[in-house]
């Protein structure tokens, strides 16, 4: 069971050292808490106190006097790594003062980067170890596209800093973000770099992490959900089907695939799935037809998948460039070809596509039954 409290104005007592605490220590300011931190061992100097929390020497586990002095006004009392002789004293006057105590684990003592999927943009695709990852991170370096909405309740008190990129516009270039994680990772801090999608599916995760590695630094990778899968799914469209396609290939439609790419993903078959191919749909579309892609074949263009405004555009994809002007579909987008799309509810049930495709579509779902 989980109970949320409430500390904005109350007394709360933090016992660990600076280190250890700092990640406690900073979500209790956040919410407003009046905090003391009682550690154990030099208090820091005043050019690295911070103004709201006040500071105090703990006390050993035989000076009951001491420790009343410092726990008797307070609301809750939070351990972050005492000794065991210290945390059994203390629980018993809390016990007998009748307040509140709670554990937490130490901040990680040594400086560290932690790449996070974030997933298609919604919060609840975030996995549990992201969500861990957020929590315990002293700085998180973010997307546009990552999930940013609730981030401050994820996390708070960590420091937030926006270092997404849109098409053609980086203000803050890759190079830069990489000296940021690092530079920061090296003073000791736990650094979140987290990212829409998945970090190694188009997302610059491998750079991120020999840029970490040349600098020495340690780094994990939480993988996310890819907005290659997801997204369509958001569309119910799913990438293979039985009967209709037995695989899909993910490319980036940043820059248009030259000719021998687009006839070997028309020899190849299944499912073609682009991200980043808004402003260069009406090519690669071209380029695929000229290849021998039937232009009759089904496709979708999904705006803003899991979000409130997620909008698609269905149809022939010979078609596709124009209905997506015709809606005004904008980036982000992914767009799915194949077979597939004709398998998603709203697809199907389109009097245009039954005229479009009539028994080709048809076909697709018996063969799929």
């Amino acid at each position: 069971m989980q109970i949320d409290l409430d500390p904005e104005g109350r007394k709360v007592v933090i016992f660990g050292d600076v280190l250890g605490a700092r990640q406690a220590l900073r979500r209790f300011i956040s919410s407003g808490a009046a905090v003391t931190l009682a550690t154990r061992g030099p208090l820091p100097a005043a050019a690295e106190r911070t103004s709201t929390v006040r500071y105090a020497m703990q006390p050993e586990a035989t000076d009951t006097a001491g420790l009343l002095r410092l726990i008797g006004p307070a609301w809750l009392v939070v351990d972050v790594g005492l000794s065991l002789a210290l945390r059994d004293r203390i629980s018993e006057l809390v016990a007998h003062l009748h307040l509140l105590m709670i554990n937490e684990a130490p901040a990680p003592g040594g400086g560290q980067v932690t790449l996070v999927g974030g997933g298609p943009g919604r919060t609840g695709l975030l996995t549990l170890e992201a969500c861990d990852a957020l929590r315990q991170a002293d700085v998180i370096l973010y997307d546009r596209l990552a999930p940013t909405e609730d981030l401050a309740e994820i996390a708070p008190g960590v420091e937030l800093i926006d270092v997404g990129k849109s098409p053609y516009h980086h203000p803050i270039p890759q190079r830069t973000i990489e000296h940021l994680m690092t530079t920061r990772a090296k003073r000791g801090e736990s650094v979140v770099r987290l990212k829409g999608g998945d970090p190694f599916v188009f997302g610059r995760g491998g750079e991120e992490m020999q840029a970490c590695v040349l600098a020495g630094v340690p780094v994990h990778v939480l993988p996310g959900v890819s907005s290659a899968v997801a997204v369509p799914a958001a569309s119910s469209i799913p990438v293979t089907h039985r009967g209709v396609s037995k695989s899909f290939t993910v490319i980036s439609g940043h820059t248009p695939p030259d000719p021998r790419e687009l006839e070997g993903l028309v020899r190849l078959g299944g499912t073609i799935v682009i991200l980043m191919g808004m402003n260069n749909l009406t090519q690669i579309v071209a380029g695929l037809c000229r290849a021998g892609l039937d232009p009759a074949t089904p496709a979708a263009a999904i705006e803003r998948g899991f979000s409130d405004a997620q909008r698609s555009a269905m149809s022939p994809v010979g078609r596709l460039p124009a209905e997506v002007r015709r809606l005004d579909i904008c980036a982000p987008a992914v767009v799915v070809i194949g077979d597939v799309v004709a398998v998603a509810p709203q697809y199907v049930h389109s009097a245009e596509v039954i005229d479009a495709f009539g028994h080709r579509s048809l076909s697709a779902r018996a063969r799929a039954s």
